[in-house]
């Protein structure tokens, strides 16, 4: 499988969809159908049967998944590319700012 772009943790900016231009946290990753949990972005409301967790039910809100195409990574507050630079054991995410590399983590 190959290594995701975005990961648990990076901030991110939505670029395409009906929240265009927020930003927020990931929260939660899912390669396998490229889509990804932002925080505070792609609210839907949900209808919930009391359980143990929600006594009183209802409706609850909260983030749904986007596709992992429209988000970019936000280095140093600007949207970037993101690639990746050395072989399997040196293996490194960069950011592509203006024709540059620089290292992310």
């Amino acid at each position: 499988m190959a290594t995701s772009k975005i990961k648990k943790g990076d901030l991110v900016k939505v670029i395409a969809g009906k929240d265009k231009d927020k930003e927020g946290k990931v929260m939660e990753v899912d390669t396998k159908n490229h889509k990804v949990l932002v925080e505070g972005v792609n609210m839907v409301h949900k209808h919930t049967k009391p359980n143990y967790k929600n006594q009183q039910g209802g409706i609850v809100e909260m983030e749904a998944p986007i596709d992992i195409s429209n988000v970019m990574y936000l280095y140093k507050g600007q949207p970037v590319r993101v690639g990746f630079q050395g072989s399997q054991k040196d293996k490194k995410r960069v950011a592509k700012v203006n024709g540059k590399l620089e290292t992310i983590d």
